[in-house]
């Protein structure tokens, strides 16, 4: 039997009150194509009692970044940059449906991958052209969270992730940056204090990412979307983790760590065919006119009847 025409949208206060006001313009995209199909579209905050309940009503539920914990439930995540957006069976990104298909550079066609990726470049990082990009700096670790943990989807816990990457690039410089959006403990700072106190190759800084990926050689980190921005400025990356941005780029968990850096070293990616496949191609551009439509393709492929 059909599920009753309701979809409930669970948000995060802020991102609920721009919903409310019209200001979220991937959640009044959604809206407006689960309407122009007869269902009545409930915005909802997204506390634990509400999530909980969802999984006993009627109807639909999509979660904003959250776990769809239930077989009538989808995620909504950004893909990266606005205003691309993804609707997913999982919140873990490596489980999404694009980082199971299987990229050919071949398909692309190398005009329009590039013209897209200079565009937004510009529009991303004020930075048209790739002049005055080089690979004459450091090897940039863009860090994120949780540095003395190695998590399921880790091949290494961030701080052996950094000692890993000494042991593997001789005497090249070596950035770490700390991510300026993380709360990082009196333990986690001292443990990489440390490591940059005792190698005179390595440089600790807050933030600075842009700049980074101007100048540094190639990137190394678990899974932080720096590596995807670093393909803006045509630079190779090694992963010690699980993402869904993974094609392209040489990762620890399937190569093993000496193969992995080898192989960035020989590879050369289809950077912007890449960046337009995997943004342009495979995400829901929630600002133009067939985002509605796209909306509504992507729910069904995960079983949603909406007709």
């Amino acid at each position: 039997m059909a599920e009753p025409k309701i979809l409930r949208i669970y948000l995060d206060p802020s991102s609920l009150d721009h919903a409310r006001d019209g200001a979220f313009g991937i959640v009044s995209r959604v809206t407006a194509a689960f309407e122009g199909q007869g269902f009545r579209v409930e915005l909802r905050k997204n506390s634990e009692s509400e999530m909980r309940k969802s999984a006993t009503r009627n109807g639909y539920s999509l979660f904003l970044m959250d776990d769809p914990f239930h077989a009538k439930a989808l995620t909504l995540r950004r893909a990266y940059y606005y205003p691309f957006w993804r609707i997913e069976a999982s919140a873990k990104r490596w489980e999404f449906e694009v980082a199971q298909q299987r990229f050919d550079p071949a398909k692309i066609d190398p005009i329009k991958a590039e013209n897209w990726a200079n565009r937004w470049r510009k529009w991303i990082f004020k930075a048209k052209t790739l002049d005055g990009v080089t690979r004459n700096g450091p090897v940039y670790i863009p860090l994120q969270g949780r540095l003395l943990e190695r998590r399921s989807f880790q091949t290494h816990s961030p701080v052996n992730m950094i000692r890993a990457t000494q042991d593997q690039v001789g005497d090249k410089p070596i950035l770490l940056g700390l991510h300026p959006g993380e709360a990082y403990s009196p333990e986690e700072l001292s443990a990489v204090q440390g490591i940059a106190d005792a190698d005179p190759r390595i440089m600790l800084q807050t933030g600075g990412m842009d700049q980074a990926l101007r100048v540094c050689d190639h990137i190394v980190t678990e899974n932080s979307a720096a590596a995807l921005s670093g393909f803006f400025f045509h630079k190779p990356a090694v992963l010690f983790g699980q993402i869904d941005f993974h094609h392209q780029m040489a990762n620890v968990s399937e190569l093993g760590l000496n193969r992995a850096f080898s192989e960035m070293k020989k590879r050369t990616p289809a950077f912007d065919k890449y960046l337009y496949w995997f943004i342009q191609m495979n995400a829901i551009k929630a600002d133009i006119d067939s985002a509605e439509s796209a909306i509504l393709d992507r729910v069904r492929r995960h079983g949603w009847q909406v007709d």
